[in-house]
């Protein structure tokens, strides 16, 4: 793995965990849906018009096409969707955190449904996953979280599996900002069916609102998606995929530091394990 992809890796692990923090603030100020589908509509069109500028077409092959359309519905409008709802009434730190179990669960669909092979370190990595999650979520319920907002983010996550299993066929052939785009206006049109129907647009207008979804447009939504992509495609999945074992530290970090939430010692011990069962999937993988 070369410096540069290091550093991409470094840079896309910083935006993702960013991201819910400044959702965090979003969806204090701003009716959740709508606010995302807004969000998707001005990236995807930043996206499509510099690919466009670019010389990049939407003329892509099936295969792509399938992983713009599984990708834009599972990422964007599910695991997005039930994140943005959830963080009304649960903390940033833990919508990162359950997040941040994606590679693990990705590990156990390629074993469990795929009949992947895992290694005992691999194997090792997943008990320990299960064992950080277990102590987070036991203190979290006993501390009062709302159950149906942890219940929505465990539904998002299931999907951000699906979608990241998808991120192959997406991410191959080329036309990778047209495609970034493309998914995100995906993720709009169905977004804007719910935000329409289930929410009244009340916005307390402010800096904090404007800020936090300037950022989030620009940042994690435009940016990290498409070092993703091109980090994948520079070192392929796996390797790429070694990067999430940062995103539980620095999701709650930058809540802790910028909402000023309460880690308790159970979280930094379950973050702390969560993430050294995420590196030794990986590090199992490429071995």
């Amino acid at each position: 793995m070369d410096i540069k992809a290091v550093l991409m890796g470094l840079a896309f692990a910083f935006m993702w965990s960013s991201a819910f923090t400044s959702a965090r603030v979003i969806v204090e100020y701003a009716p959740p849906l709508s606010a995302l589908a807004l969000r998707f509509l001005i990236s995807g069109l930043i996206g499509v018009v510099i690919a466009w500028l670019l010389g990049q077409s939407a003329r892509l092959t099936r295969r792509q096409w399938t992983g713009v359309l599984v990708f834009g519905i599972c990422q964007n409008a599910l695991y997005l969707g039930l994140n943005f709802v959830a963080m009304q009434t649960i903390p940033a730190s833990l919508a990162a955190i359950i997040a941040s179990t994606m590679p693990l669960l990705v590990a156990l669909v390629g074993w469990v449904v795929f009949g992947t092979r895992v290694r005992p370190l691999g194997i090792a990595g997943l008990s320990a996953g299960v064992i950080g999650v277990v102590l987070i979520m036991g203190a979290r319920i006993q501390g009062g979280v709302d159950i149906f907002g942890l219940i929505l983010c465990v539904i998002g996550v299931i999907s951000l599996t699906i979608a990241t299993l998808a991120v192959l066929g997406a991410s191959s052939g080329g036309n990778v900002l047209m495609i970034v785009g493309l998914q995100m206006l995906v993720g709009s049109a169905l977004l804007w069916i719910p935000a329409m129907t289930l929410e009244t647009l009340e916005v307390t207008w402010n800096w904090q609102l404007i800020l936090a979804f300037s950022y989030t447009v620009l940042v994690p939504g435009l940016a990290a998606t498409l070092v993703w992509f091109l980090l994948v495609g520079r070192i392929g999945a796996v390797k790429a995929s070694t990067f999430h074992f940062l995103n539980p530290f620095l999701g709650v970090a930058v809540a802790a530091i910028l909402l000023g939430e309460k880690i308790g010692p159970l979280d930094v011990l379950g973050v702390a394990i969560i993430a050294g069962g995420i590196l030794a999937v990986q590090l199992s993988k490429q071995t």
